[in-house]
């Protein structure tokens, strides 16, 4: 066997304004227009920190959500959300996601300092770039540039963003001329309370795997099968260490959308109302986005044809995310499902995001497998509804990892990235080191 992991579980929860599911918006514990009640945002960050996660995200969105397969068409700027959440909460992570397609680096740099600073040390900063030409009209530009050049452009953003950082309060000159960016002064701001504030990365493309190997504290992944995590777990501490490195400084959190319950009975049973009472064809539009394949042109009980599973995708054509669509053509091409199938089968196996329906203790095992097969260091949780199911992560998950000795019993640092250290202290992953037999065996 391989020897035990022993530092802890990193947790957090990736806060989708409502919840994943479309129809969460219809809960009875919820009002239609609470995105905008400063009161519900504090609620989601007290029942955060209640359960003592590590961090909250929240995504970004630079133009109205196509309500066909967007759950969340409707955003706020997530960096003033947790401005305002700081002041109620004290140890929780506060990771606003922002793109480098649109913005600039040393007004970004400045908004994640001044969240850095409000909160005493707990911002982060969720690297995306943005894929969609709605999002490009909104800047004046007919579509979006090429993805090689979006990625180019992030690398550069990383780079510029946290050399402001490691500038600040020094006093010290940061030159930077590069293709996308140019840059030669003082960055007139106080230190990071952090020493400088988190930087994730989310997307599994090869230009996205690149700048987490080179710049990133941590990395939002999209995984729904145990071995592909596993490979993208090494992939990754492998890139950092080319990069000169060390691979261990590196937290890869992948995604986990979860429907709980007090049987697994009823966990399906509430996943599958949810669906139901979301838009009929939300399912089918989401996949057809994610895969870019028509499903309306697919026989919905014929198993996936061939050339809808082929790939990789061409990434200056394809518009999605290349890292969702190879975690579902991996598991559409291992279950070889139908259509139909596949579509409700998603409910609680995941799409993009891998999926969870069940009980607490069926969660906790779930999390002690991944985390002991080094396939992650942690999840980014994403409930159905948020509300309640924080309480259930909080009152009942929590207390099953931390009598596992998966978790800690309350935080034993003030600011996120200390969070980080301490979940992975002391160091025991070896990039470097030749699987154990067994790790060897279930690579195949």
């Amino acid at each position: 066997m391989t020897e035990p992991r022993t530092g802890h579980v990193l947790l957090g929860v990736n806060v989708l304004v409502y919840g994943y599911i479309p129809a969460a918006w219809r809960s009875p514990l919820l009002g239609a227009q609470d995105f905008v009640e400063p009161a519900y945002w504090e609620r989601i960050g007290r029942l955060a920190e209640r359960a003592r996660l590590d961090a909250v995200f929240l995504a970004d969105a630079l133009s109205l959500g196509d309500p066909a397969y967007d759950a969340n068409p409707i955003r706020l700027d997530p960096a003033v959300v947790w401005a305002h959440i700081a002041r109620t909460t004290e140890h929780v992570g506060l990771i606003a996601t922002a793109s480098t397609t649109f913005n600039d680096p040393v007004d970004l740099a400045a908004r994640i300092l001044t969240l850095d600073h409000v909160s005493h040390g707990r911002a982060g900063w969720n690297l995306v770039t943005t894929r969609d030409d709605r999002s490009a009209a909104n800047f004046g530009l007919e579509q979006v540039i090429p993805r090689s050049r979006r990625y180019e452009r992030g690398a550069e953003f990383a780079e510029l963003s946290r050399a402001l950082w490691s500038a600040a309060g020094t006093g010290s000159r940061v030159r930077h001329h590069g293709t996308h960016f140019d840059y030669d002064g003082e960055f007139r701001a106080p230190a990071s309370p952090q020493g400088m504030p988190v930087l994730f990365q989310a997307g599994g493309s090869p230009g996205g795997r690149d700048i987490a190997a080179r710049y990133a504290d941590g990395v939002f992944t999209a995984e729904i099968t145990l071995e592909t995590a596993r490979e993208h777990y090494r992939t990754v501490q492998a890139g950092a260490a080319r990069a000169g490195r060390d691979p261990r400084d590196i937290a890869i959190m992948p995604g986990l959308l979860l429907t709980l319950g007090s049987t697994e009975e009823e966990a399906r049973r509430r996943v599958d109302e949810l669906y139901e009472s979301s838009p009929s064809a939300y399912s089918a539009a989401w996949l057809s986005h994610a895969i870019g394949v028509d499903i309306a042109t697919l026989d919905l009980d014929e198993q996936f044809p061939d050339e809808a599973l082929r790939g990789p995708a061409d990434p200056e054509i394809f518009t999605g995310s290349i890292g969702f669509r190879e975690s579902i053509l991996e598991q559409i091409r291992q279950t070889r499902p139908t259509v139909r199938e596949y579509l409700r089968e998603t409910r609680y196996s995941g799409s993009g995001h891998g999926g969870f329906v069940g009980t607490p203790e069926q969660l906790a095992d779930r999390i002690e497998q991944w985390y002991r097969s080094y396939a992650c260091d942690g999840f980014n949780l994403q409930p159905d509804i948020l509300v309640d199911s924080l309480e259930v992560i909080a009152d009942e998950l929590v207390p099953l990892l931390v009598s596992r000795g998966l978790f800690r019993a309350d935080y034993e640092t003030t600011t996120l990235r200390g969070h980080l250290a301490a979940a992975a202290a002391p160091r025991d992953r070896m990039v470097s080191a030749p699987l154990p037999r067994w790790q060897r065996h279930c690579d195949g």
